[in-house]
């Protein structure tokens, strides 16, 4: 009587040692699920929208909204006027990314032909591409100078009235200037994507 006590004490220990090694191994994954937990897992980032009377956009609500932009670098005599998302400065702390960087809208209701190209300063030559069935006229540049790059990739929706296009603005600095260790160098394919999700966003009115 008193061995069978034994074996089912020592079963009962076994039993447990296997189960805490279960749910160690496999971490939160291992424990049930509650609604709570799944609830908190579908909260996304906060976002707002901006609109006029030709079209509206939605961007995250930390990213920093300036209806007042106007675009000069192509002639500053005749800004390009538009609205510019400004990225958080969370976002550039502690890497090579500028906080300045940004994603704007723009429109030129003047304009002839709906091309990205004539956005851009510099002489370039702009492609169609097909974005989730959407077409675009794309055109990029980069400068650089004193330890600066400056990146623009302009997306213009083809056949708009008024024109309108999406600029990125990528500003960063050489990370190879930096010691080792005193920063990290930017995520692109990150920034892009979120500036990709807020392009994908906009929506004419016409």
């Amino acid at each position: 009587m008193h061995m069978m006590k034994y074996y089912v004490v020592g079963a009962m220990a076994l039993i447990l040692v296997a189960a805490g090694g279960y749910y160690f191994l496999k971490g939160d994954s291992a424990v049930p699920s509650t609604g709570e937990e799944n609830q908190n897992a579908s909260i996304s980032v906060a976002t707002s929208t901006y609109a006029t009377t030709s079209y509206s956009i939605i961007y995250p609500s930390n990213y920093t909204a300036d209806s007042s932009y106007a675009n000069t670098t192509v002639s500053p005599t005749k800004p390009i006027a538009g609205v510019k998302f400004t990225i958080p400065l969370t976002v550039a702390t502690g890497t090579n990314l500028s906080a300045d960087s940004y994603i704007s809208v723009e429109q030129l209701p003047r304009a002839k032909n709906c091309t990205a190209d004539i956005y851009l300063a510099a002489n370039v030559t702009a492609t169609s591409e097909m974005i989730n069935s959407v077409s675009y006229s794309f055109a990029s540049s980069t400068e650089g100078a004193a330890g600066n790059r400056y990146e623009e990739l302009v997306f213009a929706r083809a056949g708009s009235d008024p024109c309108t296009a999406v600029r990125y603005v990528i500003h960063s600095t050489e990370f190879s200037n930096y010691p080792a260790g005193t920063v990290r160098e930017f995520d692109r394919a990150a920034l892009i994507l979120e500036f990709d999700k807020i392009r994908d966003s906009l929506l004419l009115s016409r």
